[in-house]
């Protein structure tokens, strides 16, 4: 165990950094797409709450799957560090604009005689770009602020706490990624009205919320294995064992 404030991570040069960025990229690509589609679950809960009408929980296609990539975010930040997942956010930024670009330029390509799936294409694909923006600016806020707080929390308190440190990152960067999501992909899959949106707002946050805190025991599994797997880790916590004094 580290002394707090001496916060241990991993060098890049391995195969698990790579397959963890590869992961975590594909994660947004699909996430990105699949949020196109409005869903609507429970529809039998109707209630007000307030100015809130409430009827079912409102979230979108890719609620299922979208945590997952907070969960790998939290892997990166806690094994390799702040740095390392700045780099992951870059490296799924650029392929999230790529594919943007690609599907606006395939649906502006003139269709063939016999293709009748156009307006199919169109209606899915075309609301791409509105939501890779809100995917885009959403996850770039809260990947990163998930990642600063995590790393920050450790670098206080070493490698203990690591619950703590995972719930109060992953608090903080899905409010905000939430926040600034709904709020410019909401009219892009159909929300029109206030109670919706608050209703699209606060059922992904507490969801996804939710989702980390519940798959937390595998994320534990998941770091455990990489701090033990990697070499420069196992050195880098010997090396600050041998430096810092025995607490009696």
């Amino acid at each position: 165990m580290t002394a707090s404030g001496k916060a241990v991570f991993a060098k890049l040069s391995s195969p698990y950094y790579p397959a963890l960025t590869a992961l975590f990229v594909g994660v947004m690509l699909i996430s990105n797409i699949a949020a196109t589609k409005a869903v609507v679950l429970f529809d039998w809960l109707q209630f007000d709450l307030g100015p809130l009408h409430v009827n079912g929980l409102v979230t979108d296609g890719a609620f299922f799957l979208f945590p997952l990539s907070y969960v790998i975010g939290d892997v990166i930040s806690e094994v390799y560090g702040f740095r390392a997942m700045r780099r992951t956010i870059m490296s799924g930024f650029v392929v999230i604009v790529l594919a943007s670009l690609c599907f606006w330029v395939a649906i502006d390509l003139p269709a063939a005689s016999f293709y009748e799936g156009q307006a199919g294409f169109e209606s899915v694909l075309g609301t791409v770009p509105r939501i890779v923006l809100a995917g885009l600016a959403g996850y770039v806020v809260g990947e990163t602020l998930n990642s600063y707080v995590l790393v920050k929390m450790k670098e206080r308190a070493g490698e203990s706490h690591l619950w703590a440190r995972l719930i109060g990152s992953t608090v903080v960067g899905e409010f905000f990624d939430t926040l600034v999501f709904c709020s410019i992909a909401a009219t892009a899959i159909g929300i029109r009205t206030w109670s919706d949106f608050i209703n699209y707002l606060v059922i992904g946050f507490v969801w996804k919320t939710l989702v980390e805190v519940l798959v937390m025991p595998i994320t534990y599994a998941v770091v455990r294995h990489l701090k033990r797997a990697e070499p420069t880790y196992r050195s880098g916590l010997a090396g600050v064992s041998q430096v810092t004094p025995k607490v009696p």
